[in-house]
C-alpha cells in the first residue's frame, strides 16, 4: 500500500483537500494527515468538520467524515507541531506529499527550509529525499514575493498547482470542477481513482 502525506493549512479551498482524501482512500492509499491550527478553523467553516486539535480524537472523527469502515487504520493524524514524529524523518518511507490548500506562509517556509512545524518539516524531508511534493496555493491575487517563492520551489521540481478551474470539459456543477482538479493532482503523481475520472470519458 502506498503511503502519502497530506497537509491541510489555513487557506480557503478545503473542499479540494476533502475530495483528495476521499480519492486517496478509494485508491487504497495509506494517508498520513496533518492539519494546522489555522487549517482546523478553515475546515470548520468550509466543511463543517468539528475538530479538536487532538490528533487521536480528530483521527476518529475524520475517518467518520470520510466514510472509513470500523477497524480501517489506513488514515493516521499527526499534530502539526510534532516535529519529533515519524513524518519528520527521511528514514520513514513515503511516496510523497500533498499540501492542499497551501497558505503563502507555508509555501514561503518550505521554499526557505524553515521547518518551523511538521508541515514544513515533512515537506523539507520530501524534498531532500527527492519524493514528489505537490502544493496547491491559495487563491489570488499573488504578489511578487509569492511568485518568487513558487519559482524557487518549481526549480526544485515541486509541483505548483493553483486551483484554477477548467471549463473546456463542460462542467455543470462546482463538484465537477473540484473533481476535475483533484484528478489533475492525482495524475501528476501517477495515482488513478476511477470515481474522479469516470465522468471524463
Amino acid at each position: 500500500m502506498e503511503k502519502w502525506v497530506v497537509a491541510i493549512t489555513g487557506a480557503t479551498g478545503s473542499i479540494y483537500a476533502y475530495k483528495l482524501l476521499k480519492a486517496l482512500k478509494e485508491a487504497d492509499i495509506n494517508i498520513f494527515l496533518i492539519i494546522t491550527e489555522p487549517g482546523r478553523r478553515v475546515v470548520r467553516d468550509e466543511l463543517g468538520w468539528d475538530l479538536t486539535g487532538d490528533p487521536e480524537i480528530d483521527e476518529e472523527k475524520i475517518r467518520g467524515y470520510l466514510g472509513y469502515e470500523p477497524g480501517d487504520d489506513s488514515l493516521s493524524c499527526y499534530h502539526w507541531m510534532d516535529i519529533g514524529c515519524c513524518l519528520a524523518s527521511g528514514s520513514f518511507p513515503t511516496h510523497g506529499m500533498f499540501v492542499v490548500p497551501c497558505t503563502m506562509a507555508t509555501l514561503a517556509g518550505i521554499a526557505h527550509g524553515m521547518s518551523r512545524n511538521l508541515v514544513e518539516r515533512a515537506a523539507d524531508v520530501t524534498l531532500k529525499e527527492k519524493r514528489p511534493l505537490v502544493l496547491v496555493p491559495r487563491e489570488t491575487p499573488l504578489n511578487a514575493i509569492h511568485l518568487r517563492n513558487m519559482l524557487a520551489l518549481a526549480e526544485l521540481g515541486v509541483h505548483i498547482v493553483p486551483p484554477v478551474p477548467a471549463f473546456y470539459f463542460g462542467p455543470r456543477t462546482i463538484e465537477d470542477l473540484v473533481d476535475f482538479f483533484v484528478a489533475r493532482l492525482l495524475n501528476l503523481v501517477g495515482i488513478r481513482c476511477e470515481s474522479v475520472l469516470e465522468w471524463e470519458t
